[in-house]
């Protein structure tokens, strides 16, 4: 007999029928001459109860049962005499395939906080919030394939290695074979020509580079993969390694990309809000009551559209007493981002031409010289969720840009090359995955929206 999911047991049309039902048992209570086990196989939120008389020649294993142990039962589908699920399954037979002991097991039938499940990320997926938690995240990625395969954009996987830095900021780590001990010098200094690529290498923090190669031959691709920044930043909204998805679009301005990220962010939340209903519907009651309600805001709204200068303007007549400084040329932090959301405009904003000064040396400067051609998408509850701009076309000005960033241009030949063939007006953002599911879920800490978080000082499973 094959497996049947929990999930789709509960989703039968009508009872009836042998079924094969294997997971983890999270409860069980005897009543009278019925024993009641509560197992879950992790497919839906919703536990499946099987009922073992007394007289069934497998109730004294059943007696011994404890959560966390996992089981094999047969038995029939039947309506079930409670309240609270639709089935149940009378068990013919029961088979222990793995133990727990009760003395040791650490998940018990209470509530556990979110920073002791970290310290047990091998079996927080078998609680409720973690396994919502992979439920919802699986949905959202395979969302976020299925809107850019349907729109006909190319999935690009990007080196994870690298001797560039995408951004110019230098957290980055260092990827080397060299004894860390005794390491080969030259004049005094590493002799990175020793090493396994033969110069500096790093892990990625970002495909975006690549992904034009590939943009500025099959028009529209993507990018959906592991990035690592080497920032000691231990709070609740970074990690060291994270996901980015990063669309590549040629023969694309800023307003079409503003429009691609519209489009994009309201598919994804509808798709969230569609298929894991279930899920959704328990963050919503046990972490942020208004996560639905946010989600399905943004759905239906138009984002409004403001330029950087407009937006600091705003802000500087808001009468608001903000913890940091507005001034143009400034970034703007999330308590700005968020007035402009959830005080000023009332929906998304998508906030364009930001100063030269305060965004990446790829980003194509604007005729007064001053700002670029960039966009933060923001949202109410957290401000910035995507990141883009158009990429600057131009050879001789994106050579500029880089020696002003102070990067050597050599090492970038590849890139200036593409400038020099063919060379085409194209745009691309980059989304956090996690901090989207973070924002989709309402949960507060990022480190509970990744299966292993990677963390200052903390790399364990």
């Amino acid at each position: 007999m094959q497996r049947s999911r929990v999930k789709d047991i509960l989703n039968r049309e009508a009872a009836g029928g042998p079924v094969l039902v294997q997971g983890w048992v999270k409860t069980r209570r005897s009543s009278g001459a019925v024993s009641f086990i509560q197992i879950s196989d992790g497919s839906t939120l919703k536990d499946l109860q099987i009922v073992v008389e007394q007289s069934s020649p497998h109730y004294a294993l059943v007696e011994s049962l404890n959560t966390g142990c996992s089981v094999s039962v047969t038995g029939e589908l039947v309506e079930s005499q409670g309240r609270g699920q639709k089935y149940e399954v009378n068990a013919q037979t029961v088979q222990l395939l793995g133990p727990a002991d009760p003395e040791e097991y650490p998940l018990q039938k209470k509530r556990h906080t979110l920073e002791f499940l970290r310290e047990i990320a091998h079996l927080r997926p078998r609680t409720n919030t973690f396994g919502a938690m992979a439920r919802v995240r699986n949905g959202m990625a395979y969302a976020i394939h299925r809107f850019f395969q349907e729109r006909g954009f190319q999935y690009i996987q990007t080196p994870m290695i690298t001797a560039s830095d995408a951004e110019g900021a230098g957290s980055m780590f260092r990827v080397t074979t060299l004894d860390l001990q005794e390491p080969p010098r030259r004049d005094g200094a590493v002799d990175a020509a020793e090493d396994f690529f033969g110069r500096p290498t790093y892990l990625t923090v970002s495909g975006q580079l690549e992904a034009e190669i590939f943009a500025l031959a099959l028009s529209d691709v993507y990018t959906f993969g592991p990035t690592f920044r080497a920032e000691n930043s231990n709070t609740s909204r970074h990690l060291a390694e994270f996901w980015m998805v990063e669309p590549e679009v040629a023969f694309c301005d800023l307003d079409g990309l503003a429009e691609l990220a519209e489009d994009f962010l309201k598919d994804i939340f509808r798709y969230a809000l569609d298929n894991c209903a279930e899920d959704m519907a328990f963050f919503n009651q046990w972490y942020d009551k208004s996560t639905i309600a946010t989600l399905e805001g943004i759905i239906n709204s138009s984002f409004e559209r403001l330029t950087y200068t407009e937006a600091v303007k705003l802000l500087e007549s808001s009468g608001e007493s903000f913890e940091f400084p507005v001034a143009w040329g400034l970034d703007l932090q999330s308590e700005h981002e968020r007035y402009l959301t959830e005080k000023r405009v009332g929906r998304p904003v998508v906030v364009t031409d930001y100063p030269r000064g305060i965004k990446a040396f790829y980003m194509r400067l604007n005729d007064d010289g001053e700002t670029v051609r960039a966009m933060d998408v923001l949202v109410p509850r957290i401000g910035e969720i995507i990141g883009g701009s158009q990429r600057e076309e131009r050879p001789d000005i994106l050579l500029e840009r880089m020696q002003q960033a102070g990067l050597d241009a050599a090492n970038y030949w590849w890139y200036l090359d593409l400038r020099r063939y063919g060379t085409v007006p194209h745009a691309g953002f980059g989304l956090g995955f996690e901090r989207t599911v973070q924002f989709a879920t309402g949960m507060q800490n990022i480190r509970d929206v990744i299966p292993f978080p990677r963390t200052p000082k903390n790399v364990e499973f």
